[in-house]
């Protein structure tokens, strides 16, 4: 079997970077009750990324802060006996306006997007929610933007536009003037046993006007997406080919199993969050590494900054 033993993860230093211009944004990490949150919400106060307001039960948190050495005493605390109530209290923190953010804690991820949906919480605009990976590798200055991998398991082509269209707008706030959009699929033909092929073609004939701040083209494979040396031996001639800046995957489980294979194979730091709510989300995994998690705080920062 192949073995996953990549270099150590580390977190974009342009990411941090770009966020030092930037005010602390208050964030609310909700269920704040073990060491992972609280880890979390410190690695991103202490890198002057956001102020936390810790949401969750008093003394579960008191209790985690004291096994991480971290005093929480100077920041705001809101009581929240279960993951329930803490999820509707930082969507409704976030749909009043105070806070800026909203970072998952311990609590299950369909709890925490319930909240967040809930139009009473007033996050939603009325757009689709969409999640976004930033990715980087170990000493690449490059970026890689990877849609949806986390939350639409089998986006349509209306919903892709919005996956798109939120990619493209992320993709400028970090710094892409005229982001490159590859359209994923096995082939770079369209072929009506691909379903998936012909999406991508009309997302590429629909973005001519729909998207002038961009180029997309589609469908591309893995390779032609990424690669100038595929590109070139298979003749392929694109502005978006061996170049991408963003690549929208066909389905949820294509797109999971990618952003997967580059963190665990070849160490790349995923920072994450979901757009199109009122406030950027962040939306961590217990299984992510610090740094992917100081990465999406970062991610989430430069979001609320463009939104505001």
């Amino acid at each position: 079997m192949l073995s996953a033993s990549p270099p150590p993860i580390q977190c974009s230093q342009q990411l941090l970077d770009q966020t030092k211009s930037l005010p602390a944004i208050r964030t609310a990490i909700v269920n704040a009750i073990n060491d992972v949150a609280l880890q979390s919400a410190r690695d991103a106060t202490e890198a002057g990324i956001i102020t936390p307001v810790l949401i969750g039960e008093r003394a579960q948190m008191a209790a985690a802060a004291q096994s991480i050495g971290w005093d929480i005493s100077r920041f705001e605390q809101i009581e929240a006996l279960d993951e329930t109530a803490a999820a509707n209290a930082g969507a409704q923190a976030a749909g009043r306006g105070d806070v800026a953010s909203l970072m998952k804690g311990h609590l299950h991820t369909d709890v925490f997007m319930r909240a967040i949906l809930n139009r009473e919480a007033g996050l939603r605009l009325g757009q689709p929610f969409t999640h976004i990976f930033h990715l980087t590798l170990p000493g690449d200055d490059g970026a890689l933007l990877l849609t949806d991998c986390a939350l639409n398991p089998a986006p349509d082509l209306e919903l892709k536009k919005a996956i798109t269209r939120n990619a493209v707008t992320l993709a400028r706030a970090t710094g892409i003037a005229r982001p490159k959009v590859a359209v994923l699929s096995a082939t770079e033909v369209p072929n009506k046993h691909i379903p998936s092929s012909l999406e991508a073609d009309e997302l590429k004939h629909w973005a001519v006007s729909a998207m002038p701040d961009a180029d997309l083209d589609g469908p591309l494979a893995f390779d032609l997406a990424v690669s100038a040396e595929a590109t070139r031996i298979k003749g392929i001639t694109s502005n978006v080919a061996g170049a991408a800046d963003i690549i929208v995957v066909p389905e949820i489980v294509a797109g999971n199993a990618l952003y997967k294979m580059l963190v665990h194979f070849a160490g790349a730091c995923a920072g994450g969050i979901v757009l199109g709510a009122k406030v950027p989300i962040i939306l961590t995994s217990r299984a992510d590494p610090p740094a992917a998690r100081l990465a999406s705080a970062a991610l989430a920062a430069i979001a609320a900054q463009s939104q505001a």
